[in-house]
C-alpha cells in the first residue's frame, strides 16, 4: 500500500509536500488532489514513471495524459500558445480547464498525441501547486479511477483500489469529481469549447 500523507488542504506543510516531490523525481507516482478531483501523476521528466501511469491504466493507452503546470510561463515551454489563446487563458487560470495546444519539441514522444497535441492544465488548488512549484516542471498525469472505472474521490478508497502501485497518496480531505472544462485551440482561429465542466469560461470570452 501506498504511504499516505495528511495535508493540511489549505496551508500544506513544505516538509509533507517535500515527500511527494522526493517521489516523483525518484520515478513514483503520487496521488494529489486538484480543484476538480483527485489525480495520480508522475514527473514529465520521468519516462519509468509515465509508463507505469500506462500500466495502471491500460485503457488510457491512447488518449492524451493532462499537463498540470504551475503557472503560463510554463506551458509556453511545452505548447505553443497563440496570442489569442494566451489572452483567455490568462484570464481562466488557474481554475478547472484543459487547455488542448500544439506541442512543442520540448513533449516526450511518449506522452504526445497523433495529432502532436497536448492537453494543459493549471489547476486551482494550493497542494498541487506546492508540489509543482518545488517540483520544478509539470505532473503529467490522469485522473484516479479504480478498477471499475469508477472515480474516486476519498484518499482512503484511492489507497485501498490502487494504493499497491503508487508511492504516496496525499490526503487533502474528500473532493467530490468534477469535469475539467476543455477548451480547443487548435480547430482553427477560434477557440472550441468540447466539453461544458465545472470551469464558466464565458468572462474570457
Amino acid at each position: 500500500m501506498a504511504r499516505i500523507i495528511e495535508v493540511n488542504p489549505d496551508h500544506p506543510q513544505p516538509r509533507l509536500v517535500s515527500f511527494a516531490v522526493s517521489a516523483l523525481r525518484d520515478d513514483g507516482l503520487v496521488a494529489y488532489p486538484t480543484d476538480t478531483t483527485y489525480g495520480i501523476g508522475a514527473s514529465l521528466m520521468s519516462k519509468k514513471a509515465i509508463e507505469r501511469i500506462y500500466t495502471l491504466k491500460p485503457h488510457k493507452k491512447k488518449k492524451p495524459l493532462t499537463f498540470l503546470c504551475s503557472d503560463l510561463k510554463d506551458i509556453s515551454r511545452y505548447a505553443l500558445v497563440p496570442d489569442g489563446a494566451y489572452r483567455i487563458m490568462r484570464k481562466l487560470t488557474p481554475g478547472p480547464f484543459t487547455f488542448i495546444l500544439q506541442a512543442t519539441r520540448e513533449v516526450p514522444r511518449l506522452v504526445m498525441t497523433p495529432r502532436k497535441t497536448v492537453g494543459i492544465r493549471v489547476p486551482d488548488n494550493v497542494v498541487s501547486q506546492a508540489i509543482i512549484s518545488e517540483l520544478g516542471n509539470p505532473i503529467i498525469g490522469t485522473t484516479a479511477m479504480n478498477s471499475g472505472r469508477e472515480y474516486m474521490d476519498d484518499p482512503s478508497d484511492i489507497n485501498d483500489s490502487i494504493g499497491h502501485a503508487l508511492d504516496f497518496v496525499i490526503d487533502a480531505g474528500t473532493i467530490p469529481y468534477e469535469l475539467s472544462t476543455i477548451i480547443d485551440f487548435t480547430q482553427g482561429d477560434e477557440p472550441v469549447i468540447i466539453r461544458e465542466g465545472k470551469g464558466d469560461p464565458s468572462p474570457a470570452f
